[in-house]
This record gives structure tokens, sequence and C-alpha cells, in this order.
């Protein structure tokens, strides 16, 4: 869950800098991470590959909860400004990355309240 924290750290920094395909970068990348963190948490599989790791997200925590299915489009939503931050020719609007920012700032709580957590070797468990 720290990577998925220190992502959104700096999607802010990066929007409040005015680079909005960068803030849009880290702040999938705070989704995936988080949504990576709660699959190790749940014991799920983790898929091998973006995709993999969206469809697994979407499968074993969305579809049939715990996790509510906005949190599902949300992540989706998030991976297609990804894609158009890093591989388009056209910047992102600076409001469209400063509502993925917040998109992932909020992304993070349902993980933070479930008490995700690092073990020392560095694989997440949920506490309690």
């Amino acid at each position: 869950m720290a990577k998925a924290i220190q992502a959104a750290a700096s999607a802010r920094v990066l929007l409040n800098t005015g680079d909005a395909d960068g803030a849009c970068n880290r702040a999938y990348y705070a989704m995936f991470d988080a949504a990576r963190a709660a699959l190790l948490a749940s014991g799920a599989q983790v898929g091998r590959t973006h995709k993999g790791l969206l469809n697994a997200f979407s499968d074993r925590l969305v579809r049939n909860g715990p996790l509510p299915k906005e949190m599902g489009r949300l992540l989706k939503h998030a991976e297609a400004f990804r894609y158009v931050a890093d591989y388009e020719g056209e910047p992102v609007e600076l409001g469209d990355a400063q509502a993925m920012v917040e998109q992932a700032e909020r992304s993070l709580l349902p993980c933070k309240k479930s008490s995700c957590q690092v073990n020392e070797r560095n694989r997440f468990r949920r506490l309690g």
C-alpha cells in the first residue's frame, strides 16, 4: 500500500506544477497499486499484466463485493486516461487530471480502512 500512497502523493505534486500528463500517470498507478494491495490482502492471485490485474480486481473484489462497482469503473477510467497521457499526442486537460488525482486519493480509502499492511517480506496482508 505504501507504493500506492507514494504514487498518489506524486500525482498531487505533478498536478500542482501543471503537469497534467504526469499527474494522470501517477494517479493511475496509485489506483493500480492499491488494487494490487487489495488483491494480495484478500489472498487472491495477482495477474502478471495490467490487464490481468484489472480483471482479477474486478472478478475477485468488485463484481460480487466487497468493494463497490464504482471502484472498478474508476480504475478502468484511470487506465484510459493514463493511456492518453502516456501515448497520445495531445495532453490531458488539467481539469481532467485534477479529477483523476482526486479519484486516486479517494480510491486509497477502502484499503486503508480495511487495514491492508505490508509485512517484513513486503507482502500485503489484511490485519484483523
